[in-house]
């Protein structure tokens, strides 16, 4: 039989334990967010009134995507490419290479990163290629051109009538102007009233060209409807995101589909470094058919492939950092039912002078920490069998401020042994 590292003796918490009851309504076995699957501990500055709401709860969504059976979890996005980690290595997956297969599963996830939504707009409207203003802009533009050609046209005829240019020149460059054996300077051509005639039309023809249907070239350019999603908004965070990028989810219907026939159009797109200054973010997602009915659009934040909560998360609640310690401890229970595990840091509220002390190089061994079996720091040890007590104040109170992960033995929480080392924490 396997046993738990209870290798210090026991003693009962002077930490008072809390409970939070209206979290049972989520503690199913929903997954969290990757820092806190892969054990990672997640740590805020000190200071932080205890009764101040310093964690988000939120319905999120992991993304796998993949162009063949197998699927991968996506790790970050350029551009419009997604990034997935494939044989230990990292490998651009972009759809100009195909079709791609695209798992969205639903997650609850508890994060202390939150970022702000402003103006969120999301409206259908058209890609560059079928937007009527471009359309319009380069109809115009070719008008212009065809415009100035018959003006040529139209001005040399005007100086070969007058005898101010040899005739053979505007014959040879606009042969219905002459022709073979065309008069010289000063003489009388028959066709020269022609070419006056038909640079005319021409000029007439150029400026009223442009109607309704922008034609270009004689071919016709009209607009066959929306065919994408227009999206705006504004984004800040008090924590700064190095590499965020978002992911939309929207639901519409096909224009000519049998009424409630709906799909799905996932699309996402890397965004500049955010801070705390509103940062305002447009663009439009094609690959929508024309016409198509908007039914339903999500917004979701992700920073180096982890889900960042913000305002328009769905089914968000705020926690304080206790309320989220024990949603903590109630998901790693319903987890590991009937297995035995050592206690492990999970999060913390650590004092901001702490990095430079570790950037001094203090505090850098490991050591060991007696954890409650409610995952409460007791005492900080120097070896593994916790017979060495660090007697210093300073680590101590450092120590305090950890919760950790009880230690299980067959399921259930019993008090343990945690190795820390405070430069491996994630702060």
């Amino acid at each position: 039989m396997k046993t738990s590292q209870r290798t210090c003796s026991s003693a009962k918490s002077s930490l008072g334990r809390s409970f939070l009851p209206a979290l049972a309504l989520v503690a199913g076995a929903v997954p969290l967010s990757a820092g806190a699957q892969a054990g990672k501990a997640v740590f805020i500055d000190k200071g932080t009134v205890e009764s101040a709401k310093t964690h988000t709860l939120f319905m999120g969504a992991d993304i796998s995507v993949g162009q063949e059976k197998e699927l991968f979890a996506v790790k970050d996005v350029v551009g419009s490419a997604w990034v997935i980690q494939r044989g230990g290595q990292q490998k651009v997956v972009s759809t100009k290479g195909g079709p791609l297969n695209i798992r969205i599963t639903p997650a609850l996830k508890l994060t202390e990163t939150s970022a702000t939504i402003a103006d969120l707009r999301s409206v259908r409207g058209y890609t560059e290629a079928n937007d009527p203003e471009v359309l319009r802009t380069r109809s115009l533009a070719q008008t212009a051109v065809q415009n100035a050609d018959f003006h040529a046209a139209l001005n040399q005829a005007i100086a070969i009538q007058n005898g101010t240019i040899a005739a053979a020149q505007i014959s040879a460059k606009y042969p219905s102007a002459g022709g073979p054996g065309a008069p010289g300077p000063g003489q009388t051509a028959p066709n020269i009233s022609k070419a006056l005639q038909s640079a005319q039309q021409g000029v007439n023809s150029a400026a009223g060209g442009v109607g309704s249907d922008y034609s270009m070239g004689g071919r016709e350019a009209r607009s066959q409807g929306y065919d994408g999603v227009e999206v705006e908004f504004e984004i800040s965070s008090a924590r700064p995101l190095r590499s965020p990028y978002v992911v939309t989810m929207t639901r519409f219907h096909p224009a000519g589909t049998k009424e409630g026939t709906v799909q799905n159009l996932v699309y996402a797109k890397s965004i500049d470094p955010i801070d705390s200054r509103p940062v305002k973010v447009h663009f439009v997602e094609g690959g929508l058919p024309f016409n198509f009915d908007l039914i339903d659009f999500q917004l979701h934040v992700y920073n180096q492939g982890v889900e960042v909560a913000t305002n328009v998360s769905s089914k968000r609640v705020e926690l304080t950092r206790d309320e989220a310690f024990e949603y903590v401890k109630m998901e790693y229970l319903g987890a590991h039912k009937g297995e035995t595990l050592p206690a492990m840091a999970v999060m913390g509220n650590l004092p901001a002078d702490l990095s430079a002390h570790l950037a001094n190089g203090s505090y850098a061994d490991t050591f060991y920490v007696r954890v409650s079996k409610d995952g409460l720091a007791l005492e900080p040890y120097s070896d593994t069998a916790c017979t060495k007590r660090i007697g210093d104040p300073y680590l101590m109170s450092v120590v305090r401020t950890i919760r950790f992960k009880p230690a299980l033995e067959l399921g259930k929480p019993v008090e343990g042994t945690a190795a820390v080392n405070l430069n491996q924490l994630a702060m």
